[in-house]
């Protein structure tokens, strides 16, 4: 029986993807975007699997529309896609207020919006799967990227507390945690950069956007065979909380936990002490 994907950020990236390989696996996908033109040009002309609707996540009536839209045209909602994102680097001290909310409406609080309406969907249903995006960078901070680091950080704490309430009810949620794959996430329509600088970071700032723009199209990662495993994964009967994706974020992730373990040990005695005696 064919499912029905809810897909956000759908009309360019991994988002564009993940629809195609679900549409190929013979499903039925709602492709969300903030411009229709746009997911007309990447998924082209609207037929019987597909539909494509305006959707801007921070808009918490339009989540609500879109939803009963997929309901009244698939009768479900089986697997929800929180794709949508963008980046936002620069070093925090350069960053602004308008730049913290921007980037938290966005991949955090949009998230948390779609999330919202869906749930009772699937809730009512007893069944369901979530796929959250987060990234290595919800795995691990890095620098000229606290703000985007942080927003990914705050979907898997966020993701992992709801994968508990929502167990009973028969609905999975996966995070999934994407190394670098060669999509457009480098290109200027999914980076913004603060307007603040400071000179003491020039050169440091310099050579981080240097580094950025040079690995543009030359990740090592496959968008395609992504999208595959996320559609094999939705048919797992007990899909995985955390999917770490890419050679190079398997590797990074590893040896974070192997500091994180390091750390626990080295202050082990002081922790331990800490109790009532």
């Amino acid at each position: 029986m064919a499912r029905t994907w809810f897909i956000t950020g759908a009309s360019r990236g991994l988002g564009v993807e993940i629809a195609k390989a679900a549409l190929r696996a013979g499903d039925n996908v709602v492709a969300t975007g903030r411009k229709h033109a746009d997911l007309k040009a990447s998924l082209g002309t609207q037929s019987g699997p597909l539909l494509t609707l305006e959707q801007d996540v921070t808009n918490a009536q339009q989540a609500l529309s879109t939803a009963a839209a997929a309901v009244k045209h698939f009768g479900s909602i089986d697997v929800l896609v929180n794709n949508a994102g963008y980046g936002h680097l620069g070093f925090f001290e350069e960053t602004s207020e308008q730049d913290v909310m921007a980037q938290y409406a966005t991949n955090v609080f949009g998230l948390f919006t779609v999330t919202r309406a869906i749930l009772p969907i699937m809730r009512a249903a007893r069944n369901g799967r979530i796929f959250n995006l987060s990234s290595l960078a919800g795995v691990r901070g890095t620098e000229f990227a606290s703000l985007y680091c942080s927003s990914k950080f705050a979907v898997e704490g966020f993701s992992e507390s709801l994968a508990r309430e929502v167990a009973p009810f028969g609905i999975f949620v996966t995070i999934v945690e994407p190394g670098p794959f060669r999509t457009d996430f480098l290109s200027p329509e999914s980076l913004r950069f603060g307007a603040t600088t400071i000179g003491d970071y020039d050169a440091r700032r310099n050579q981080a956007r240097a580094a950025f723009e040079q690995r543009s199209g030359k990740q090592p990662g496959d968008p395609v065979k992504l999208s595959e495993a996320l559609v094999r994964l939705a048919g797992e009967a007990a899909p995985p909380l955390r999917f770490i994706a890419g050679s190079f974020a398997f590797e990074t992730a590893n040896a974070k936990l192997t500091q994180v373990k390091s750390d626990f040990e080295r202050w082990r005695e002081l922790s331990l002490s800490l109790d009532y005696s």
